[in-house]
């Protein structure tokens, strides 16, 4: 008899079911995508009025940044808790709330103050958004699926750059920038209360009854054939070493131990794939129109670059969606990241001839967003169910903390130190490091189950005295632990 999550997993696909789910999920990534990109339209007109520095200026990317990671890393945590859904609304409400806030910030240390706050609301979208996508999503499409979730990303970078790139001579004002994205979030954010809550998590949560009510549902919807299925037990719940049940940064403290316990390779895997390819993309997306600003283009071009990396972008997420089923996740990462990076270099060189620099972003542009759906939908395959969130969230929290510190090194220390070719140089040479690791440390998950290994009686991860209960997540596919039990892939 199949089990739950084998039914979820084998339904067709249906735009009026599972593709609402899609849509509003890649809403709330488009708003992610949005706000990040506002931070390097903001760099440059806070500057001038607050009368900042380079150095200063990379503050604005800091701390939104730095928020992100930390709401990464509770909101993944939480969500493993109580729910994608409740925690798919609450993200979006608290960045919202602080956007408005930091609009109507008196000074320049307030507003960076709400610019973290809103990050850490909106930093918990993208790990809660693709958990839940992903356990919505039919085994055979997912991986198109996930990486299409990433279209989302380059279409909010472009809005961002119309947007002010039109505000520029229409009001020329930062606090204007700001406001206009907090209606449509808040209007998401009353769309969300009616996603379900995710099947896969109600059956990891022992919630049989809830779990049922959803799957039959979505079965009804499809137009499936129903058919008999089985809710297996419920993992225990983790808890803490004096017995409670963790809740909040002490859960993600939890989920941070558990993922390295579980893989140690896939683990180190998904985070330097994380920190170095998000890392260069950061230092482009953020940092363009000041370095177009510096080279002599005025406001609306040095906006308009930016802009075209992202509207190019949206090319490239299309081939990603194509090619990630075709070549494999682990390919086409291998082969578009250190190329990405290669463009950026040769950007860097041609700064001084218009044309070709505006070349050269586009293709970068296009290159990197061939990586990072790849990226997005590869580290979300490589956790078992009761470690996904939380492992894509830790992932994207550490590549948060270091993109967060960058713009200061960055416009600092490496800039004008190294040039932008060498300093390009440097991230591309970090980024094939990581890619040759994924080679030889992490297996690819083209077509697998999102479980598809289960735990053999008597195996899993072993339960230190007085620590409690933990997840029984199934082994890491990847030769680090408990060998896996034999199983079919497709």
């Amino acid at each position: 008899m199949k089990t739950g999550d084998q039914i979820v997993q084998e339904l067709p696909w249906r735009w009026g079911v599972q593709g609402k789910i899609f849509i509003i999920g890649g809403l709330g990534y488009l708003f992610d995508a949005w706000d990040i990109a506002l931070n390097g339209f903001l760099m440059p007109l806070l500057g001038k009025e607050f009368d900042l520095g380079l150095s200063a200026r990379g503050f604005v990317a800091t701390a939104n940044l730095v928020g992100m990671a930390v709401g990464a890393i509770v909101w993944g945590a939480i969500a493993d808790r109580i729910g994608r859904k409740k925690a798919f609304s609450a993200t979006l409400l608290i960045f919202a709330v602080f956007s408005v806030l930091g609009a109507l910030s008196p000074d320049y240390g307030i507003f960076l103050l709400f610019r973290f706050l809103a990050g850490v609301g909106l930093g918990g979208c993208i790990p809660v958004d693709y958990a839940l996508v992903s356990e919505f999503s039919p085994k055979k499409y997912r991986g198109r699926i996930l990486t299409a979730l990433d279209l989302w990303w380059p279409i909010g970078v472009t809005l961002c750059g119309l947007v002010a790139t039109v505000l520029i001579p229409l009001a020329g004002n930062w606090r204007w920038m700001m406001g206009t994205m907090v209606l449509p979030a808040l209007l998401l954010f009353w769309v969300r209360r009616g996603v379900p809550e995710s099947p896969v998590y109600l059956t990891k949560k022992g919630r049989e009854v809830e779990a049922r009510a959803v799957i039959d549902d979505l079965v009804a919807a499809t137009g499936a054939a129903p058919e008999p299925y089985g809710i297996p037990p419920a993992p225990p719940e983790p808890t803490a070493p004096d017995g409670r049940r963790a809740g909040g940064l002490r859960a993600g403290v939890e989920q941070f131990r558990l993922l390295w316990r579980y893989s140690p390779r896939i683990t180190s895997v998904a985070w330097l794939l994380f920190v170095t390819i998000m890392l260069v993309y950061y230092a482009a997306l953020t940092w363009m129109p000041s370095i177009l600003k510096e080279e002599g283009y005025g406001d609306t071009a040095s906006f308009t670059g930016t802009t075209l990396m992202s509207a190019v972008g949206i090319a490239g997420v299309l081939a990603s969606t194509w090619l990630v089923d075709v070549v494999g996740r682990k390919r086409l990462i291998g082969f578009s990241a250190p190329v990405a990076t290669a463009a950026l270099v040769g950007f860097a060189l041609v700064l001084e001839v218009r044309t070709a620099a505006m070349i050269g972003i586009a293709v970068f542009g296009f290159l990197i967003q061939l990586t990072i759906p790849a990226l997005y939908a590869y580290v979300s395959e490589l956790y078992p169910t009761t470690l996904r969130a939380s492992g894509f969230g830790w992932a994207s929290s550490v590549s948060r903390i270091s993109t967060g510190f960058a713009p200061m090194l960055f416009g600092s220390l490496m800039w004008p130190l190294l040039g932008l070719p060498l300093t390009f140089a440097v991230l591309g040479v970090v980024v094939l490091g990581a890619v040759v690791w994924m080679a030889v440390a992490a297996p690819e998950t083209k077509g697998r189950e999102l479980d598809a290994v289960e735990t053999a009686p008597g195996q899993g991860v072993e339960t230190a005295p007085g620590q409690g209960a933990e997840p029984a997540a199934p082994p890491p596919p990847d030769g680090s632990g408990t060998p896996p039990v034999p199983t079919t892939r497709t």
